[in-house]
């Protein structure tokens, strides 16, 4: 018997699914185009779409627990987050 899904792990599901099909794409569009100059561009385009799904992702399943996680933990997620994204972008 096939048990239901919540909408929320749904959601996050899809993203993922979309945001690995995006860089997926991507490579292989570099590899058609074989110039380094496109390459770069299309690699600095998808630098926009990891955070941006690692943010809409993380935001979806903390509203779905918001009544079951104290505030504190939320607190510490989301510094979490912001330090991930900080140090990605430290040279």
């Amino acid at each position: 018997m096939m048990s239901i899904i919540e909408k929320s792990v749904l959601a996050m599901v899809i993203l993922r699914v979309l945001s690995g099909s995006i860089e997926v794409s991507a490579g292989l569009l570099m590899l058609k185009l074989n110039n380094l100059e496109k390459a770069f561009y299309i690699n600095t385009l998808l630098a926009l779409v990891g955070p941006t799904v690692l943010i809409v992702t993380t935001a979806i399943a903390l509203f779905g627990l918001a009544d079951k996680i104290p505030v504190a933990r939320i607190i510490c997620l989301f510094t979490g987050i912001t330090l991930i994204l900080i140090s990605s972008h430290i040279k």
